[in-house]
């Protein structure tokens, strides 16, 4: 029987799925894989370990067929720099490497049409139209763009708490939790911290904006309220790519957007705003797209 492996290598960790034929036979997580420029390698040895620790549990050596779907291969250069590298490592015999976004949309719709948005350390929202062709909004980087994101989120947390040290925002327990949960334990060490933070370090604190939020503390109501509109947004710009084809499905996707974090509610309830899209609230996992996508290439 063939045993195929998918994997959906993100920026804030990598999940391995690993089934022979219909049946899934192990699952694992490990450091995030998503590739960096220049970082391909990092990225692979991240990928390679999640996967070895998936097939050590299934009683494998390697599979046939390997399909990872990995944030930062928009081009070419990264996708065949990370491919190669995969294939190194001798995981399967058959290596594809495609975008985080294909798996997803793969997880969320087969061939169909429909919209994911999604919400990591990045946001983006891809949409493929009744005639095959991806639109996207977003996914412009923590720089110029990423609105509605694990680092917007994390971010806004530290300007929250830097605002209320000065007195020229409101007391805030993002304060408290930032400060006895996050990185460091003293005001002026996160200040040097936020300095030099990845963007992905800076998203873990949107997790503690959630749980300031379901608190009511003022300040992380208004952090999530806001990355909910900013969400929300990017899927309605991708509306006028699909003519008059009735209701548009979305499927939410990301970590921020899982079920039970007190971003998603909001979300969905901003989506229903715009009259054409018609969110799904069943939960996705894009590593089955991955899984879908390896089966598909036996």
């Amino acid at each position: 029987m063939t045993t195929c492996i998918g994997v959906d290598a993100g920026g804030t960790k990598t999940t391995v799925l690993v089934a022979n034929g219909d049946r899934i036979i192990a699952r694992a997580t490990g450091a995030p894989g998503a590739v960096r420029p220049g970082r391909a390698l990092q990225a692979a040895s991240r990928i390679t370990a999640a996967v070895r620790h998936a097939l050590t549990d299934a009683g494998l050596l390697h599979g046939d067929v390997l399909v990872v779907g990995a944030a930062g291969v928009g081009r070419d250069p990264e996708r065949t720099e990370l491919r190669e590298f995969l294939r190194g490592e001798r995981l399967a015999q058959k290596v594809i490497v495609t975008g985080d976004l294909d798996i997803a949309l793969e997880a969320a719709f087969g061939a169909e049409p429909g919209i994911v948005l999604v919400s990591g350390t990045g946001s983006v929202a891809v949409g493929r139209t009744p005639d095959g062709v991806l639109h996207r909004a977003g996914g412009y980087g923590w720089q110029m763009g990423d609105e509605g994101s694990g680092y917007a989120i994390g971010r806004a947390a530290l300007l929250a708490v830097g605002q209320a040290r000065d007195g020229r925002g409101a007391s805030t327990l993002l304060t408290e939790l930032v400060l006895t949960r996050g990185p460091v334990k003293e005001f002026d060490d996160l200040v040097r911290w936020s300095t030099t933070a990845e963007p992905g370090e800076v998203a873990a604190l949107a997790i503690l904006v959630f749980e300031a939020a379901e608190r009511n503390d003022a300040a992380a109501r208004g952090i999530v309220a806001e990355a909910a509109v900013s969400l929300a947004a990017m899927a309605a710009s991708l509306v006028g790519g699909y003519g008059k084809s009735g209701k548009i499905p979305v499927v939410l996707a990301g970590g921020n957007l899982a079920a039970g974090r007190s971003l998603r509610a909001p979300v969905l309830e901003q989506l229903k705003k715009t009259a054409r899209l018609a969110p799904k609230e069943a939960p996705l996992d894009p590593a089955e797209g991955a899984l879908a996508l390896a089966r598909r290439a036996t």
